[in-house]
């Protein structure tokens, strides 16, 4: 019984710790301490060394000797990779779902992207962008495959957040509307085409550490 609720406990940590480390409220590099994390949740270190465990399969965090635990930093080619597999595992999904899309289907996309469009900070532009991709994406009917792209849009989501915490604007993506053009006439072959060079757009822009210091940062902005 013990066991099953250090397990639940360390469920728990681990998903509260990767919304954390995903939203930017904790940086690249930041140490993660176990007394603190046990004292917040009321819990023992046993969950918590579980929970870091977990963090490090998501590659969200890192166990260095003498050190402790970090969050995982993340470079350009980390994001490339991110940004090549979602491409080829998208391009792949919505091959699957083409012959699925009805309009009403359709329509819920265009409403997210219509949304996203609306979007004035960089938290809700990307869960419309998340929804937009979702919709269209899983009629392919292959939740292994669905589940590996949600887990690289978190990543990218990370990526995203810590480029861009503040001076969000507006803008229309025209991406999102070609790609439903093509799939509402019927060109499957123009919106594979277009969602595989959509993912793969990196914007770069420099932000301030909380140390005061200044880092490029790269993000997945499709």
């Amino acid at each position: 019984m013990t066991q099953a609720k250090d397990d639940t406990i360390a469920v728990r940590i681990s998903k509260v710790l990767a919304e954390r480390i995903i939203a930017g409220a904790i940086e690249p590099g930041a140490r993660l301490r176990q007394d603190h994390i046990a004292s917040e949740f009321g819990t023992s270190h046993v969950p918590v060394r579980e929970a870091f465990r977990r963090l490090e399969a998501q590659g969200l965090a890192i166990s260095e000797p003498r050190r402790g635990v970090r969050v995982a930093a993340f470079d350009l080619a980390e994001v490339k990779e991110v940004a090549e597999m979602r491409a080829s595992l998208e391009v792949l999904a919505l091959r699957h779902a083409a012959p699925h899309l009805t309009k009403a289907i359709l329509d819920l996309a265009e409403e997210a992207t219509r949304a996203g469009d609306r979007s004035r900070d960089v938290h809700s532009w990307e869960e419309a962008n998340r929804t937009f991709h979702r919709t269209i994406l899983a009629p392919c009917g292959m939740p292994r495959l669905l589940a590996t792209i949600d887990d690289l849009h978190a990543a990218s989501a990370r990526f995203l957040f810590a480029a861009w915490r503040s001076e969000w604007e507006a803008r229309t993506d025209k991406d999102h509307l070609a790609i439903l053009v093509a799939l509402r006439q019927g060109n499957i072959d123009v919106a594979l085409t277009t969602l595989g060079r959509h993912v793969q757009w990196i914007g770069q822009k420099p932000v301030r550490t909380a140390a005061g210091t200044t880092r490029e940062a790269f993000a997945i902005v499709g």
